[in-house]
């Protein structure tokens, strides 16, 4: 009688940690997609749509920052690598000489082009 007491206790824990191990699993699948949608979010909030010629190179600076970081703590590679263009679109900001109006819209349009990637990959 103690052999099928102990062996039953024993099936009971074994089905606890099997449930142990999907709960974490759902629990790290959460995390994941949660950690994925902030990074979208907060990338998506800093991106410049119509950029203003005077501000952008100062600002750029800390945007293409941002970003990398995004792209360093999201967990999936097509985000990070959308996040990581975001970012050297704020590098080639800083880079280049962006006063007149053709290199300005140049930037946008690249720039509205690795947003475009961004949204996809965050849909």
């Amino acid at each position: 009688m103690k052999r099928l007491g102990f062996a039953a206790l024993l099936a009971a824990a074994g089905l606890s940690l099997a449930g142990c191990s999907e709960v974490t699993n759902a629990v790290d699948q959460t995390n994941r997609a949660a950690t994925k949608v902030s990074a979208c979010a907060e990338a998506l909030s800093l991106v410049d749509l119509n950029p203003d010629p005077a501000t952008l190179k100062e600002r750029a600076a800390d945007k293409e920052k941002r970003l990398r970081e995004l792209a360093n703590n999201v967990g999936e590679k097509d985000v990070a690598g959308a996040l990581t263009g975001m970012a050297d679109s704020y590098l080639q900001a800083q880079k280049e000489n962006i006063q007149d109006a053709g290199k300005v819209a140049d930037w946008t349009k690249r720039n509205l082009d690795r947003i475009d990637a961004l949204r996809k990959v965050c849909a």
